[in-house]
C-alpha cells in the first residue's frame, strides 16, 4: 500500500510540471488557434533562465525564479508580435512550421551559449521528508504547491480582471469580442505572456528534480500536446486534469507494468480516450 500511495505522490508531482505546461498550450490553442510547438522551447528557456540566475549572478531560487518568468513571459510576446502576428492571415501549416522553426532556434541557440552538457539545479528544498512511510523531497512537495498556487491565480486573473474577461471572450467567440471593440493584439500578446510564464513555472519548479538541457522540452511539448487533446482541444479544465491523468498513467504504469513503458502509456492513453470520447473528455466545456 505504501508503494502505491509513493507512487500516486510522484504521478501528481509529474502532473503538476505537464498541467502547468499543458495550461499554457492550450490558451495560446483556444484563443488564437496555435498549435504552438515551440512552447517546449519555452519550458527549455525558463529552465536555464532560472539555472543562470542562480550560479552565475547567484540570486536565490524564488528571485531567479520570478526574473525567468519575466523573461520568457518576454520572449513568448516577441515570438508573438515577430512571427505568429505576422502570420495570422497567412494558410494554417505556414504557423506550424513557423512554430517548429523557433523551437530549433531556441535550442540552437541554448546549445551555443550554454553548451549540450546535462546541468543539475540546485535547490534550497533538497531534504528528504518522511511522513507515514512516504518519502518524499520538499522540492516535490513544492512541485506540486506551487502548480496548483500559479493555476488559482491564473483561475482569479481570467474570472476577476477586466484583461482576463477579454481573453475569456475572446477564446468564446473571436468575431463577438471584435465586434464589442476588444483589442485583439493586447489579448494575444498578454495569452502568449501567460503562456511563457506558466512554461517558466513549470520548469523552474522541476529542473532541481530532473536535469536542464537543450532538448528538455521536447518530451513535454509532446505530452502536453497528448494532454489537451485528451482534455479537449482548447480546453482549461481539460488541460489541467488531463495533466493529472497522464502523471498518475505514468508513475502507476512504470511501477506496475514497467518503466520501459512510462512513455508509451501516453500515447496508449491518448488512444483509449479518443477511442472513447473522440472530441477528449472536456469537449463541450472548451473556452
Amino acid at each position: 500500500m505504501d508503494v502505491l500511495f509513493q507512487q500516486i505522490l510522484n504521478g501528481l508531482t509529474v502532473g503538476s510540471v505537464y498541467s502547468l505546461v499543458a495550461l499554457g498550450l492550450t490558451l495560446v490553442y483556444g484563443i488564437l488557434h496555435v498549435p504552438n510547438f515551440a512552447h517546449g522551447a519555452l519550458y527549455m528557456m525558463g529552465g536555464y533562465i532560472t539555472l543562470i540566475a542562480m550560479t552565475s549572478l547567484g540570486l536565490h531560487y524564488w528571485l531567479a525564479i520570478f526574473c525567468s518568468i519575466i523573461v520568457v513571459a518576454l520572449l513568448a510576446v516577441l515570438m508573438e508580435r515577430l512571427v505568429f502576428h505576422p502570420l495570422r492571415e497567412a494558410p494554417p501549416i505556414h504557423d506550424k512550421i513557423a512554430a517548429i522553426g523557433i523551437l530549433l532556434f531556441l535550442e540552437a541557440f541554448a546549445q551555443l551559449v550554454w553548451g549540450a552538457d546535462y546541468r543539475r539545479m540546485p535547490t534550497p528544498y533538497g531534504e528528504v521528508i518522511n511522513v507515514f512511510g512516504l518519502t518524499f523531497t520538499m522540492q516535490r512537495l513544492l512541485v506540486i504547491l506551487g502548480a496548483v498556487v500559479s493555476m488559482i491565480l491564473l483561475y482569479i486573473f481570467l474570472k476577476k480582471t477586466i484583461i482576463g474577461a477579454t481573453i475569456i471572450a475572446m477564446s468564446q467567440n473571436r468575431e463577438g469580442a471584435f465586434l464589442m471593440g476588444i483589442n485583439s493584439n493586447r489579448v494575444a500578446m498578454m495569452t502568449f505572456a501567460i503562456s511563457g510564464a506558466l512554461a517558466a513555472i513549470a520548469a523552474s519548479l522541476a529542473s532541481p528534480i530532473n536535469l536542464v538541457f537543450p532538448g528538455m522540452g521536447h518530451l513535454v511539448i509532446l505530452k502536453a500536446f497528448v494532454i489537451i487533446i485528451i482534455g479537449g482541444m482548447g480546453s482549461i479544465p481539460g488541460a489541467i486534469i488531463g495533466g493529472y491523468i497522464l502523471g498518475l498513467a505514468e508513475s502507476l504504469g512504470a511501477t506496475y507494468i514497467s518503466s520501459n513503458y512510462s512513455d508509451v502509456i501516453a500515447f496508449a492513453l491518448l488512444v483509449i480516450i479518443l477511442t472513447v470520447k473522440p472530441n477528449g473528455l472536456f469537449a463541450k466545456g472548451v473556452h
